[in-house]
């Protein structure tokens, strides 16, 4: 059952609404993008190791797996199509309403995935099929995660928006360690030949439980009491597309390029860094698995310590500083990826590199909606965000295998940098924003 605490928001009016309990806004907000990461690093982790020979395998060994993570980017191309159907609601009808849908279409797309035949049984049919359910998954991500940060944050207490915030970011680290946790313990008891034939298709089987949990959750939580506010003030646009690209499209631009680099980089940790591992390094699957599982816990551990120092700190001053290691980073890390079987090397760039994503992940949570006003908040940071995942992630692990296979690592860590420039600068044109008044 849902509990409430007597916490309140108070309007003019003397109108009191009541916060959903924190355990509620816990779990209502972290679930969705627990359940949108695992979908995400499920497929991430299939398109580099098995997708290749199951939808591809006519093809030469590197274009099936430069065409498997292409596959990767049609949910990304999606999402802004998405961000606009959820955005638009969202904001006109709430956002409880909004996210249940959104999950439903996420979690349903993710289980067919498990179900489709490979190329041995339709042909390209069947590469056609996976890239319709990765572009209706695309279409649910869309408004998944705007709106999970909308209820952390939108229910926060005064001052603790970066803490709140950083829920549904916590799901992140926990989507990737469940998923790749199952695929650690299905490549331990299973053969190779069982899991090209059926074992990759039982991660994306498993996520309808967690769609489940989610739908119960969020089924029992209220609507965000910012949103109710806006709604008894008659502060509801009817229009709120038009409303975010007439008055806020300076921030849309800023937000995309702030969020960006956390995309590139996440994907170059975890997608890219896997199939280079794998097929370069001299890694097995399970091996590079087994230390992904590992540095994930610091990615986890920094998304808390971020959030707490962004709001004593400042969101700004914060990630302009990560930014710039970041900066440092992307020119080091190519000489620790190097020789064969090089553990040290391999679990350093790791964990320094998700030392560095927690750092500059975990304040977005609150800096993104912090942008926009209430009555365009899930369009503006839903557009914000989304757009930064086609620019930042749809094809960054393409991009980066190509780089590092035609002009070495180097320039797949000169790719990085571009991208913490591109971030350092768009944040330079931002003002701080952690002491802004939320409910207006």
């Amino acid at each position: 059952m849902e509990t409430v605490t007597p916490t309140t928001l108070h309007t003019s009016q003397t109108t009191k609404l009541k916060r959903d309990s924190v355990k509620t806004v816990i779990l209502a907000s972290m679930i969705g993008t627990a359940v949108e990461f695992y979908d995400f690093y499920a497929y991430g982790t299939a398109a580099a190791a098995y997708f290749p020979k199951v939808f591809f395998p006519t093809m030469t060994p590197a274009i099936a797996v430069l065409l498997s993570l292409l596959t990767f980017g049609v949910s990304f191309v999606a999402r802004p199509l998405g961000s606009f159907v959820f955005g638009h609601f969202g904001d006109k009808i709430g956002r409880k309403k909004t996210l249940l849908v959104s999950l439903v279409l996420m979690g349903f797309s993710t289980v067919l995935i498990g179900f489709l035949p490979g190329y041995a049984t339709l042909g390209f049919s069947a590469v056609l099929l996976l890239c319709l359910c990765r572009f209706v998954q695309g279409i649910g991500l869309g408004g998944e995660w705007s709106g999970a940060v909308l209820v952390a944050t939108e229910n926060a207490p005064k001052r603790k928006r970066a803490p709140y915030g950083s829920f549904p970011e916590l799901g992140a680290p926990l989507g990737f360690f469940l998923c790749n946790g199952l695929f650690f313990v299905l490549e331990s008891f299973l053969t190779p030949a069982q899991m090209l034939s059926f074992g990759w298709r039982i991660p994306f089987l498993a996520s309808f439980v967690m769609v489940a949990i989610g739908l119960w959750v969020r089924e029992k939580m209220q609507e965000t009491p910012l949103f109710r506010l806006a709604q008894e003030k008659q502060q509801v646009t009817k229009s709120p597309l038009k409303d975010v690209f007439r008055t806020s499209w300076r921030q849309i631009l800023k937000g995309t390029f702030i969020v960006s680099v956390t995309y590139t980089l996440f994907y170059t940790l975890s997608t890219w860094s896997l199939t280079y591992a794998t097929t370069t390094l001299g890694f097995s699957n399970r091996a590079y698995l087994l230390l992904l599982m590992t540095a994930i816990v610091v990615f986890a551990a920094m998304i808390l310590a971020s959030s707490y120092l962004a709001d004593f700190w400042g969101r700004k001053k914060m990630l302009m500083t990560i930014s710039a290691a970041l900066v440092v980073f992307s020119f080091a890390f190519p000489y620790l990826l190097s020789g064969q079987h090089n553990t040290g090397g391999a679990l350093t760039f790791l964990v320094i590199g998700f030392f560095l994503m927690g750092f500059i992940y975990g304040p977005v949570g609150a800096l993104l909606p912090e942008l926009f006003s209430t009555k365009v908040r899930y369009s503006g940071s839903a557009l914000a965000y989304n757009l930064a995942a086609i620019i930042g992630a749809a094809f960054a692990p393409t991009i980066a295998t190509w780089l590092a296979d035609t002009w070495g690592v180097k320039y797949v860590g000169l790719y990085l940098g571009v991208m913490a420039v591109f971030s350092f600068v768009a944040l330079a044109l931002t003002k701080e924003t952690k002491n802004i008044d939320y409910t207006k």
